[in-house]
C-alpha cells in the first residue's frame, strides 16, 4: 500500500479531532445529569439551574476553556425522539397575507381564487401557485392582478410595488417577493417568541419556500401553552363596546325571531337572574322568559352586567356564532349598531347552582365599523412586561409610542364620558374590558388584567415583545414525545447497538480469524470516526439514525468480506500472501465491486437525505456517513494491520478450522432454476399486487393525515369498548390498536384535523381525556394526562398530528423519491456496465423486491402484533431495501462481467453459473450479518420502529433471493443469441 504513512498519519489525526469533538458530548452530558439530579423531577427547576450557568466555565483543555452553552452547541444533540419534546411545522397563512396585500380585496374573482387555491390540495405545490394558477383559471384575462382593486392599491405602489401598467407575470414576481417578506418576518417573532421561552436548544428553521417553519423545543413539556404561544398572532386590538343596556333590544328580537325557526328545547335550565333577565322581562314574568322555548336566552348560564351580555357553555359557542351570522339576525340590529361585531371572552371557571365548578365565556358586542377596524391597533405597544394589578392578580402592563398615547387618551376619555368600557381584544379573543374611572389616561400606559395566571402573563407579556405575526400560523405537523419514551427509546437502541457490534464482531472473529480480529478493529474506528463527523456537523441523533448506525455495522465488513474473499481466491491459485493481498486490493480484483456497490448505495441514501424529513433525514444522514467511513476503515485501516502482519511473516490464511471448507466446492445451477423462479416469483407479485387492490395498505397519517395517540393505561383495557367510546366523540373516525405491551394504545383519528388553531387541538385532547379518565385512578387530571414531565408512567405519551397538505407533500415525496432512486441507479449501472442488460436485471429485481414487501404489508398490516403502517419510516426501510438490493446485484453482476470477459472455459450459462457461486461466501456472510443485527433491532429496538425494522428484514432476505434468482437470470435472457455465441467462441479459443 502506497502513502502508508500518510495514511496512518490522518487517521490518527482524524481519530484525535473525533475524540474531541465528542469529549464536548460527554461533558454536556454529565452537567445535564447532575442539573436532572438537583431538580428532582421538577422541570423548570432543572431548566433554570442550566440557565444559570450557561456563562459558567465548564471545560477546560489546558490551552483553552468552554463555557456550558459553547459545550452545549458542540454536543451531538439527541432528537425529540430519544430527548422528548415537541416538534411543530407551522403553516404561515399565504392566503392571509395575499388579503392584507390586496387591502382586504372585495374584487369576486381574487376571492374566489383564494377558495379555489385552498380547495386545491397538491402535493409540493405551494399556495401562492395554486392562487396564481386559480386567477388565471377564473379571470380568463379580463381582470388582471394589477388591477386597482387588487394588488395596484396604495400601499403596494411605489417603488418595487405594483403599477396597474404591469403584466400579471411582473406582479407574479412582486407578490413572492412580499409573501417572501412576511414569512421572514414571521420568522423573526416565532425565534424571539422562542428565545424567550426558557427552553434548551431550541431550534427553528425555514422549511425552503414552502412557508413552513421547523419548531423544535426538546425537553418541553407544557403542549397546550406552547401550542399557544406559537399560534398567537399577537394580533392585539383596543375596542369600544356596547353596553348590555344598549344590546337588550337586539337580543329580545333576535330570540323571539329564532323560536320560529330553532326547535323548542325541552330541557329546564336553572339560569342565574342577572342583569339581562331583569332588563328584559317583568320579574313575575322572569321564570317563564327562561324556560323552554328562548333559543338564544336558554344557553346563558350566568350572569352578563357592563359589557357583558352573558356567559355560556363553551360547547354554545359555535351555535350562538351562527345565530348572529343570519342574515335575518343581522337585520334585528339598529342602524347605529348594523356594524357591531360579536366576540367571545377568554376561557374561565364559574360556579352553577349547584356550587359545581362549570367552565364559561364571556360575550360581547364591539363597536365595528364598515372596515371592520378596532379603534386603536396594538402596533403602538413599544414594551410589555408581566406585572400584578391592584388587586395583586397576575396583568400584563404596555407601553405605548407617541401617537399611540395620543390614541389612548382620546379613547380612554371617550369611554369616561360615555360610562362604558373598552375592550382589550388579543387573536379575537376578549382579555379584559375594564371602563374609565377617573378622566382620560394619559402617558400611553395601559394593563390587560383578567383571569390570568402567571404563566399566561409571562407568555403574553412575551408575544408582545416580539410583535404580531404577518398573518396567522396554524400547526399543520406536530410530534409530542415524552421524556420517559425518550428514555426508552435511547435505552432500547443502546441495548440493540450494543449487541448487534458484539454478533457481527464475533462471527467475524469466527469465520476470518486473525483478518476478522483486523476488520473488526476497523469496525471501532469506523464507529468512533461516524460520531465524530456527527458532532462536529452538529447532526441530531433519532431513533431512526441509531437504527442507521447498527444497520452501519452490518454494511461496515461488506467491504472487507468482498477483499477476503478474493484474497481467499488468489491463495487457492497459487499466489503468496502478499501477491493475494495486492490482487484483492486492486481495481481488477475487489475495489471495482466495492466502489461500484457503494456508490448505489449513497445514491439511494442521498435520495432519502433530500425527500426526507425529521427522524428520516436523521436515518439518512447517519447512513451515509456510515457508508463513507465504513469505507475508508475497511480499506485502509484494516490495509495496515494486514500488512504489518505479512512484514512480520506471520501466516495469514483468512479462514478458520470452522470456515476453511465452507464454499469451497459450491457449485449450484442457478440458471437451472430460473424456471420454478420466475414461477415463484411471478406468484408472489400477482398475490402482492392482487392484495393491495383488494386490501390495500395500512397508511398511516404521514400519508393521509390525521392525529395519532400513544396511550398507557395503568391496566390493560379492552380496545373495543375504548374504540366504541371514541368513535362516539371523535364522529366515527376512531381507530384503536394495542401498541407493544396489552396496556397501551395508539389511537388515531381525523376528527377535526381540518380545523386550523389551537381550540381544535384542545378540543380533541379534552375528549379524549372524557372518555379515557374512566379507565385511570380517579387522581389524574387533564394535564397530567396530556403533558410531559419526568417521570411520567401513564396517560399520553407520545401524540402526532399531520395535516392534509402536508400529508400530501410527504405522499409525493415519497412517490419520488422510490422513482427518483430507481431512476437514478439505473441510469449508473448503464454508464457503469455499458450494456443496458445489467441495468434491466438490477431494476427489475429491484421492482420485484419493493412489490413482494408491499405485498406482504398488505396481507399481514391487518393481524400482525405490530405495527405496519405505511409512513415515512416505511419509505426509509424501502429505498433501504433498494440500496441493498443493488448493492448486493453489483457484486454478483461484476463477477459475472469478470468471467464473461475473462479466461474461464465452457459454455455461456456454465460461465454465468461458476461466476454466481463463486460469489456466493460474500452474499451469505454480508447477508447474515444484516439480518442478524436487524433481528436485534426488530426484538430490542422498541416499538415505534418495529414496522421500519421488520420491512428492511423482509427487504434483505428477498434483495438476496432476487440478485441470485431473478436479476442474473433476466441478465442472461436478455443478452441475444449471437452475442452468447461470440462469447463463447472467445473462451474456447483461450488456451
Amino acid at each position: 500500500m502506497q502513502n502508508k504513512g500518510l495514511i496512518k498519519f490522518f487517521a490518527i489525526l482524524f481519530a484525535l479531532v473525533s475524540i474531541y469533538q465528542l469529549s464536548f458530548t460527554f461533558v454536556a452530558n454529565n452537567i445535564k445529569s447532575d442539573a436532572k439530579a438537583f431538580a428532582a423531577g421538577d422541570s423548570a427547576k432543572e431548566s433554570k439551574y442550566l440557565d444559570s450557568i450557561g456563562r459558567e466555565k465548564v471545560f477546560n483543555l489546558g490551552f483553552t476553556d468552554f463555557t456550558f452553552n459553547e459545550v452545549s452547541d458542540k454536543q451531538i444533540n439527541k432528537g425529540l425522539d430519544l430527548e422528548g419534546g415537541i416538534n411543530v411545522i407551522l403553516q404561515i397563512s399565504v392566503k392571509d397575507i395575499l388579503k392584507g396585500l390586496s387591502n382586504n380585496s372585495k374584487n369576486p374573482v381574487f376571492n374566489k381564487s383564494l377558495a379555489d387555491a385552498t380547495a386545491n390540495t397538491q402535493g409540493n405545490v405551494s399556495y401562492l401557485d395554486k392562487f396564481f394558477d386559480a386567477f388565471e383559471a377564473n379571470s380568463k384575462g379580463t381582470v388582471k392582478l394589477a388591477s386597482p382593486d387588487i394588488f395596484a392599491n396604495r400601499s403596494l405602489q411605489g417603488e418595487g410595488g405594483v403599477d396597474y401598467q404591469m403584466t400579471d407575470a411582473q406582479v407574479e414576481k412582486v407578490i413572492k417577493r412580499k409573501v417572501d417578506e412576511s414569512v421572514e418576518s414571521a420568522f423573526g417573532v416565532l425565534r424571539k417568541r422562542i428565545d424567550k421561552f426558557g427552553v434548551t436548544q431550541p431550534n427553528i428553521q425555514k422549511l425552503g419556500e414552502s412557508g413552513r417553519i421547523l419548531v423544535e423545543l426538546p425537553g418541553a413539556k407544557d403542549v397546550d401553552r406552547i401550542k399557544k404561544l406559537l399560534q398567537s398572532t399577537a394580533q392585539l386590538e383596543f375596542w369600544e363596546t356596547y353596553k348590555i343596556e344598549e344590546m337588550g333590544n337586539f337580543l329580545m328580537a333576535a330570540n323571539e325571531s329564532l323560536k320560529k325557526t330553532e326547535v323548542a328545547i325541552v330541557e329546564t335550565k336553572p339560569v342565574v337572574k342577572d342583569s339581562l333577565s331583569a332588563l328584559l322581562t317583568d320579574a313575575k314574568d322572569t321564570a317563564t322568559a327562561v324556560k323552554g322555548n328562548n333559543p338564544l336566552f336558554d344557553k346563558i348560564i350566568a350572569q352578563g352586567g357592563g359589557p357583558v351580555l352573558g356567559l355560556f357553555s363553551p360547547k354554545d359557542t359555535a351555535t350562538i356564532n351562527g345565530y348572529f351570522k343570519r342574515q335575518d339576525i343581522k337585520n334585528l340590529l339598529s342602524a347605529d349598531q348594523r356594524y357591531a361585531k360579536f366576540v367571545w371572552g377568554k376561557l374561565t371557571t364559574i360556579r352553577d347552582a349547584k356550587d359545581k365548578d362549570i367552565e364559561a365565556v364571556e360575550l360581547y358586542a364591539l363597536k365595528g365599523n364598515r372596515d371592520n377596524v378596532a379603534a386603536m391597533s396594538g402596533g403602538v405597544v413599544t414594551d410589555a412586561s408581566d406585572s400584578f394589578d391592584q388587586l395583586g392578580k397576575p396583568s400584563v402592563s404596555m407601553q405605548m409610542n407617541g401617537q399611540g398615547a395620543k390614541l389612548w387618551e382620546e379613547l380612554t376619555g371617550r369611554a369616561y364620558t360615555q360610562k362604558s368600557s373598552i375592550a382589550i381584544v388579543l387573536d379575537n379573543i376578549v382579555y379584559s374590558a375594564p371602563g374609565v374611572s377617573s378622566g382620560p389616561i394619559s402617558g400611553g400606559r395601559s394593563e390587560i388584567s383578567g383571569s390570568f395566571d402567571v404563566t399566561e402573563t409571562k407568555d403574553l407579556a412575551n408575544v408582545l415583545r416580539a410583535g404580531k405575526l404577518p398573518a396567522s400560523a396554524d400547526i399543520v405537523q406536530s410530534e409530542v414525545v415524552g421524556p420517559s419514551l425518550g428514555q426508552e427509546a435511547i435505552d432500547n437502541g443502546t441495548d440493540s447497538a450494543i449487541l448487534g457490534l458484539f454478533i457481527v464482531s464475533l462471527w467475524m472473529m469466527i469465520y476470518y480469524g486473525r483478518a476478522g480480529w483486523y476488520a473488526n478493529v476497523a469496525l471501532a474506528v469506523n464507529l468512533l470516526f461516524l460520531f465524530g463527523i456527527l458532532a462536529s456537523l452538529g447532526a441530531v441523533l433519532t431513533l431512526p439514525g441509531i437504527a442507521g448506525i447498527v444497520l452501519t455495522m452490518g454494511t461496515a465488513v461488506d467491504a472487507n468480506i468482498i477483499i477476503y474473499e478474493r484474497a481467499k481466491e488468489e491463495l487457492r491459485a497459487g499466489k503468496t500472501l502478499g501477491e493475494a493481498v495486492k490482487a484483492s486490493y486492486s481495481w481488477r480484483g475487489a475495489m471495482s465491486s466495492i466502489t461500484d456497490a457503494n456508490v448505489t448505495h449513497i445514491l439511494t441514501g442521498a435520495v432519502l437525505f433530500i425527500f426526507g424529513s425529521g427522524p428520516i433525514k436523521g436515518f439518512a444522514t447517519t447512513l451515509l456517513i456510515g457508508i463513507i467511513t465504513s469505507l475508508f476503515t475497511s480499506i485502509f485501516i484494516a490495509r495496515i494491520f494486514i500488512d504489518w502482519n505479512i512484514n512480520k511473516k506471520n501466516n495469514l490464511t483468512f479462514v478458520t478450522n470452522f470456515s476453511k471448507n465452507f464454499f469451497t466446492n459450491f457449485n449450484f445451477d442457478f440458471l437451472g432454476m430460473k424456471k420454478w423462479t420466475y414461477i415463484f416469483s411471478t406468484i408472489i407479485i400477482i398475490g402482492s399486487v392482487t392484495s393491495l387492490a383488494v386490501n390495500g395498505l395500512d397508511e398511516g397519517v404521514d400519508f393521509v393525515g390525521g392525529r395519532t395517540f400513544q396511550i398507557r393505561f395503568e391496566k390493560p383495557v379492552d380496545t373495543e369498548t375504548v374504540k366504541v367510546g371514541l368513535a362516539e366523540v371523535f364522529d366515527g373516525s376512531a381507530e384503536v390498536k394495542v401498541f407493544g405491551s396489552d396496556n397501551q394504545l395508539k389511537v388515531t383519528t381525523k376528527y377535526k384535523v381540518n380545523e386550523p388553531g389551537i381550540k381544535a387541538d384542545e378540543e380533541v385532547n379534552k375528549l379524549l381525556f372524557d372518555n379515557l379518565k374512566q379507565y385511570y385512578s380517579a387522581d389524574m387530571t387533564y394535564n397530567q394526562f396530556v403533558n410531559a414531565y419526568d417521570g411520567k408512567k401513564f396517560g399520553i405519551v407520545q401524540a402526532s398530528k399531520v395535516g392534509p397538505t402536508v400529508a400530501e407533500d410527504i405522499k409525493t415525496n415519497a412517490y419520488w423519491a422510490v422513482l427518483g432512486a430507481m431512476a437514478i441507479v439505473f441510469l449508473y449501472l448503464m454508464i457503469s456496465y455499458r450494456k443496458w442488460q445489467y441495468s434491466l436485471g438490477a431494476i427489475a429485481a429491484v421492482a420485484h423486491d419493493v412489490i413482494f414487501v408491499l405485498g406482504i404489508y398488505s396481507l399481514c398490516y391487518k393481524f400482525m402484533p405490530f405495527g405496519m403502517e405505511i409512513d415515512q419510516h416505511f419509505i426509509a426501510a424501502i429505498l433501504t431495501v433498494i440500496g441493498y438490493s443493488i448493492n448486493d446485484t453489483v457484486i454478483v453482476f461484476d463477477r459475472v462481467r469478470e468471467y464473461l470477459t475473462g479466461k474461464t472455459k465452457g459454455s455461456f450459462y456454465e460461465i454465468v453459473n461458476q461466476s454466481i457461486n463463486t460469489t456466493m461466501s460474500r452474499t451469505i456472510n454480508t447477508s447474515l450479518t444484516m439480518i442478524a443485527v436487524l433481528a436485534i433491532m426488530f426484538v430490542f429496538g422498541g416499538e415505534s420502529i418495529r414496522g421500519f425494522i421488520f420491512a428492511m428484514l423482509i427487504g434483505i432476505v428477498i434483495g438476496t433471493y432476487s440478485s441470485l434468482f431473478i436479476a442474473t437470470p433476466i441478465l442472461v435472457d436478455t443478452i441475444s443469441g449471437e452475442d452468447k455465441k461470440l462469447i463463447e467462441k472467445q473462451h474456447q479459443e483461450i488456451e
